[in-house]
């Protein structure tokens, strides 16, 4: 609902307003507006309870027919609260020195051998408490708020066993209430398979099915499920137990597909009607129409692409050519992408996949939401959704996925209140 028609019904919404900002340049991301970033010059958007309640150009507005307060943005530009879609921010224990390893040219089996790679995170998550978990997670989620972060997703997959995984998202889920941000949850708990079930991959898949994901919902803990599908994890007839028991509890469906090889993961998760598909460097044209025809996010995670020194890029252009919108995220992990920052990794996915700045800030924030099933909720500048925003102090959107290392953060706005951390 865009409105700019006649001025008393402007001025009788305006009204209503708890909060209004005026003399914004705004990129609203609206399908409507035919113009680049959904821009609209010189507008005054106001709020009531939390939400978008009308948006009308300054020419329309009169500051004498309203009572609320009133926040002049001086030309800056705003945009929707930014969305890091994919996170794995909750975790003990740190990576770094298989890091160092690995330039000295170790290779991944012999740092797994040695006790390293995604079992040494596994062990120290476990010994951790779910407040040690907040402590440690803190500052990673505070990094990502301070860029203008207002919904990040949260994964769990490091426990690998009902406590363990219960255990991270009731981590997410304080985080979420410590802190001024929306947070989605996802049950990652088919990510690896644990040591106690090093030759029973399908006992674990059971274990997952019939308890880890009755559990996680009975406490309210999951928005969504995630799978690994890939050789060195599960195969699709697993992945897709997964979702079946993840569709029967009500979740939404995501999932890692396509990074390492192509098992068709993403069309298989598409007839799920998974809100997302990542990573996808190995993605085909009739996986792109999948996804494509089911709505599908693609969620693309160029930390990993670079850290990992990969060379296989997604299939961006067929993406676009099959309209499937791109979300951008940091994939923030101790393994393969311990990336903070949403805005590098917009500026990563314009250099290394070559996104332009509109669809990197699109990405991070439009298909963002609709990659974590909030779309119609938050991600757009439009009457009715939620009133998380960011004002900038920048004079074009190009400049947030141009400049990384800068803080560019005027006001980051959360339900309507200016929360910047």
């Amino acid at each position: 609902m865009y409105i700019q028609t006649m001025q008393p019904k402007v001025d009788t919404v305006f009204e209503t307003c708890d909060r209004i900002w005026i003399n914004a340049n705004l990129a609203t991301f609206d399908e409507a507006i035919a113009q680049p970033y959904g821009a609209l010059s010189n507008q005054a958007i106001g709020v009531r309870a939390g939400r978008i309640v009308a948006i009308a150009p300054m020419a329309q507005f009169h500051a004498d027919a309203v009572c609320a307060d009133v926040v002049d943005a001086r030309g800056g530009w705003m945009t929707p609260g930014l969305v890091d879609a994919h996170t794995h921010l909750v975790f003990a224990g740190s990576r770094a020195k298989e890091f160092e390893q690995r330039l000295l040219g170790a290779s991944y089996e012999e740092i797994a051998r040695s006790g390293g790679g995604i079992i040494s995170t596994v062990r120290a998550t476990r010994e951790a408490s779910v407040d040690e978990l907040v402590v440690l997670s803190e500052p990673r989620l505070l990094a990502l708020m301070k860029e203008g972060v207002t919904s990040v997703e949260i994964k769990s997959g490091y426990g690998l066993s009902l406590e363990g995984e219960l255990n991270m998202l009731r981590a997410a889920r304080k985080l979420g209430e410590r802190h001024p941000v929306r947070v989605s949850t996802s049950l990652l708990a088919a990510h690896a398979l644990p040591p106690e079930y090093k030759d029973d991959a399908d006992g674990y898949i059971d274990l997952v099915c019939n308890e880890i994901i009755p559990a996680a919902v009975a406490e309210g803990l999951a928005d969504a499920v995630d799978v690994f599908c890939e050789g060195i994890a599960f195969s699709p007839a697993q992945c897709e137990r997964v979702f079946q028991a993840a569709q029967a509890q009500g979740l939404g469906i995501r999932a890692h597909v396509e990074q390492l090889s192509n098992l068709h993961g993403a069309a298989l998760a598409a007839r799920y009607g998974a809100w997302s598909v990542d990573h996808l460097e190995w993605l085909d044209e009739d996986g792109v129409k999948a996804i494509a025809a089911a709505d599908t996010v693609a969620t693309l995670l160029p930390g990993a692409f670079y850290f990992l020194r990969d060379t296989q890029v997604p299939p961006i252009e067929l993406l676009r050519r099959h309209g499937v919108g791109m979300a951008v995220a940091t994939d923030l992990n101790p393994g393969s992408s311990p990336l903070a920052s949403l805005r590098l990794a917009m500026n990563m996915a314009c250099t290394l996949f070559r996104f332009t700045p509109e669809e990197a800030l699109a990405g991070a924030s439009r298909f963002g939401a609709q990659a974590l099933g909030l779309a119609g909720q938050a991600g757009q500048l439009k009457a009715g959704l939620q009133a998380d925003m960011v004002l900038w102090d920048i004079d074009h959107p190009a400049e947030l996925a141009y400049q990384f290392g800068v803080n560019l953060v005027r006001q980051r706005i959360v339900a309507g209140e200016v929360r910047n951390v």
